[in-house]
């Protein structure tokens, strides 16, 4: 076994996180108190090209393998959440289905655009469908060559601020899931409106907002697969997209490990630094073994993105733990600058307001906990309740 990276993934690594801590890092609180979308950030991620990483080069991409996408999220992370899991939604679960389901003429028409400054969202989730994603309630009414499409989506990562967006929409009501097709929309498109930006705990620099449909009309050329496919796509497209939360979830626990360390060092306390008094010691010695535990696990579940099959049950272990650890590690730092913690002014509470979100989107811990069960109890890859998601992200 090699758990070696290669010389190209650890300068992608020390790449991205010389950028996230140089540009990233010093607007961070400022981005999140005032709820400040990163568009300069982003536009400097296409630039070094962490947008469209794994996107293949023939269509303006980095043709990267999913370790080092999971790789330079994590420093971005590590420095931002928020603006990470901006470009985990562009790279995984927008440019990852376009890459792998959408016709030839399809990829050559978008994933340019993904790949040199239009972002994308994921617009699955709806007011009334979340971990149960096969209840979708908005519809696309064949009409004519096209689809008139209605309807309302929920929570949705970057909503008014990207420029395509991967959309669900029920085609055939009688067919259940095996009813639900993908599209992709313009932004610009007639009929397609945004709600306001939610008010958000954490991650407060991502926009997330609501989607309208009010009679969008769409070309079939619009569709990505076959009538009904939609479904089966965003199950597959989803494995990526929580291998690349568990990334963003191991960013914020070390970021909050660098600053329990760092403060433990420069607080006094009875005449001594508190890193000398071995309660202090043993939370660090918690925080590091659990950290340490949940990066290796994600990226075993990057590096198998990359093989062939399913790996859906081993994509949740790496989810769940991932993103209990960001929470526990990030409540750890808060517990050892005490009253501090509490603080906006010392970055521990932030922290734990962006790791609270890994458990949620993109499958909650709950869901995760189903789905791996029912891969040790049913034998089969992912289980019957891989077909239950949560995606507030979209």
């Amino acid at each position: 076994m090699d758990f070696g990276l290669s010389g190209e993934q650890r300068a992608l690594k020390e790449a991205a996180r010389a950028f996230a801590q140089a540009e990233l890092a010093p607007v961070a609180a400022r981005n999140d108190a005032e709820g400040r979308f990163p568009r300069q950030a982003l536009n400097r991620l296409w630039e070094l090209g962490f947008m469209g990483m794994t996107v293949p080069a023939a269509y303006g991409g980095g043709g990267l393998d999913h370790l080092s996408h999971a790789l330079a999220l994590e420093e971005i992370s590590r420095a931002d959440a928020a603006t990470a899991v901006i470009m985990e939604v562009h790279n995984t679960v927008v440019c990852e289905l376009i890459s792998h389901f959408a016709a030839e003429e399809q990829k050559a028409a978008w994933l340019p655009r993904l790949c040199r400054g239009d972002l994308g969202a994921f617009a699955l989730t709806e007011p009334l469908a979340g971990s149960d994603a096969g209840a979708l309630r908005s519809r696309a009414e064949k009409r004519g060559h096209g689809y008139v499409l209605h309807g309302q989506k929920a929570l949705i990562t970057s909503a008014g601020e990207a420029a395509l967006y991967v959309l669900f929409a029920v085609t055939n009501a009688r067919r259940g899931r095996r009813g639900i097709s993908a599209f992709v929309l313009d932004r610009e498109m007639p009929g397609l409106s945004f709600g306001k930006p939610e008010e958000k705990m954490g991650i407060r620099a991502s926009v997330t907002a609501s989607i309208f449909l009010d009679g969008v009309h769409v070309g079939a050329d619009r569709r990505i697969g076959q009538e009904g496919d939609g479904y089966r796509m965003a199950l597959a497209t989803l494995d990526a997209g929580r291998v690349g939360i568990a990334a963003q979830a191991v960013g914020v626990a070390q970021a909050a490990l660098d600053l329990a360390v760092s403060y433990s060092k420069q607080r006094r306390q009875f005449g001594h630094p508190i890193a000398e008094f071995q309660a202090i010691q043993l939370k660090l010695a918690d925080m590091a073994m659990q950290l340490e535990a949940a990066r290796w696990l994600t990226y075993r579940a990057a590096w198998l993105n990359d093989q062939p099959g399913r790996h859906t049950a081993d994509v949740s272990k790496a989810k769940l733990l991932a993103s209990e650890v960001a929470v526990r590690c990030a409540d750890e730092a808060v517990q050892i600058h005490g009253g501090y913690g509490y603080l906006r002014d010392y970055g521990a509470e932030r922290l734990l307001r962006d790791a609270r979100i890994t458990r949620l989107y993109e499958g909650t811990s709950e869901i995760q906990r189903l789905v791996i069960a029912a891969d040790l109890l049913r034998g089969t890859p992912g289980g019957v309740a891989a077909g239950v998601v949560t995606t507030p992200s979209g």
